[in-house]
């Protein structure tokens, strides 16, 4: 009987297997029919996808699979339907609405209770220090990286340009210096900083919050801490209530995606979108596992952890769509809440891995398709460069083209390849942001495993 039950299980997970294989294939190959106007064909395949990972989804029902499945039939809806497409915006626009209002209650009852909790007061010191050190390394290697692989590729060689315009007027601005990024992270009105979003702001008002309240006598301290262990607790069980709507969200941002833009108008830039999806392969190759074996993070159960939180950020651009999440992961990974609370959200704003192999590749991109060549020399110099304007980068769409328009003069660099990306930037959007979360959970598991603070093997 035992036996008999082990093959049936066995030949289930082996059905759901290639359920889930040939959604993926279907729905691949209905895209690329669909591009070559073979239209009947494409729509065809499409749904065979949709309907066959529909029933891994019914058989393995988890966030991660909902969301995967919402994607695959945004897609199908964008192509099929693309003005309904459009449509559908709101719901991505009200998900990100509900995160930005748990955000901001989270980081300072996570952070405080920590600090207070636990009178973490000289482990943050140690902590920030190692942690500014791990980001920096690591965003340094995604910059060389994407320089060497556009160099490689050459993709920007050969590209018609657009007719040359100036640069959308929010765009045009001068790049910070380390002064003015040091400055920014102290909020001077913590209410225009919760109004903002500015999470970094966020999170050094509770550090400094937590630390005095962890210098109070017990009688004072122990009432406010309840109160603030018992709002993170609700902060929490808010936040599993909103990630029912994550799905929704994330096939209604890839729906207007596809719909409004199309994706025949992304052929063009294919080289450079598939060069971006290679290096962002081998980034996690030959630095985020090499990482996790050099810190004996146990690579199964950390992607497990970190899967859901990928890919709401994968499929709605937006890292802070994904932070409550990822942080929630996290501590149910092994990762005490103080470290992730204080990790992550400093993530947010100097450990964006993604958005810098980005950066240099775009950077390079840009200087192929004006046809100019640069020296080893002005590389490295305008990878300087961008390392520190790409410091406090907002988890939000685009913003790193934002970056890219404000530094362009200082690299010396023409505005009409800048706007030619963003025919693309959508697409590779979603690696970069994916990227990024994924990078900052790491982030915090390596901190607590150098505290000793991992509670894992």
């Amino acid at each position: 009987m035992t036996d008999a039950t082990a093959t049936i299980s066995r030949n289930r997970s082996r059905f759901l297997l290639f359920a889930m294989l040939a959604g993926i294939v279907f729905s691949l190959l209905g895209v690329v029919l669909g591009l070559l106007h073979l239209s009947i064909t494409g729509v065809t395949l499409r749904w065979a996808g949709v309907l066959s990972f529909i029933l891994f989804a019914l058989r393995k029902p988890s966030l991660m699979t909902w969301t995967f499945l919402a994607m695959l039939a945004g897609v199908e809806l964008g192509m099929d339907a693309p003005h309904a497409a459009e449509q559908t915006r709101f719901a991505g626009d009200l998900f990100l609405r509900l995160i930005r209002m748990i955000v901001a209650p989270l980081l300072f009852a996570t952070i405080t209770t920590g600090i207070a909790g636990h009178s973490q007061l000289r482990s943050v010191g140690r902590v920030a220090i190692k942690a500014l050190i791990y980001f920096e390394v690591v965003t340094t290697l995604g910059l060389i990286l994407g320089a060497v692989a556009m160099n490689i590729a050459g993709a920007g060689w050969g590209v018609t340009l657009p007719p040359a315009t100036e640069a959308p007027a929010t765009a045009i601005q001068q790049p910070q210096h380390w002064q003015q990024i040091l400055l920014n992270a102290f909020p001077e009105n913590i209410a225009q900083a919760v109004a903002q979003n500015q999470v970094l702001q966020i999170a050094v008002f509770s550090i400094l919050f937590g630390a005095a309240l962890a210098m109070l006598p017990e009688q004072k301290r122990a009432p406010l801490l309840s109160v603030l262990e018992s709002l993170a607790s609700v902060i929490f069980q808010m936040t599993r209530i909103v990630m029912y709507l994550a799905p929704v969200a994330a096939g209604a941002a890839i729906a207007y995606t596809v719909g409004s833009m199309g994706l025949a108008t992304l052929l063009p830039l294919a080289k450079l979108a598939v060069t971006f999806y290679i290096t962002l392969a081998a980034f996690c190759a030959l630095v985020l596992l090499p990482i996790l074996l050099i810190f004996r993070i146990p690579l199964r159960r950390f992607i497990q952890a970190v899967g859901e939180p990928a890919a709401i950020g994968f499929a709605t651009t937006t890292s802070e769509a994904a932070l409550p999440l990822a942080m929630e992961r996290m501590e149910e990974f092994g990762v005490p809440r103080w470290i992730v609370s204080f990790v992550i959200p400093t993530g947010y704003s100097f450990n964006l891995g993604g958005s810098s192999l980005y950066l240099s590749m775009a950077a390079v991109f840009v200087a192929q398709a004006a046809g100019i060549h640069l020296s080893i020399g002005r590389q490295i110099e305008m990878l300087a460069i961008l390392m520190l304007a790409s410091k406090g980068v907002a988890g939000v769409p685009r913003a790193v083209l934002v970056v890219l328009f404000a530094t362009a003069n200082s690299i010396q660099l023409p505005v009409a390849p800048i706007l030619l990306i963003l025919g693309i930037d959508a697409l590779m959007d979603m690696g970069r942001t994916m990227l990024n979360v994924v990078g900052n959970c790491l982030a915090s598991a390596v901190i607590a495993r150098t505290e000793r603070a991992l509670t894992i093997p």
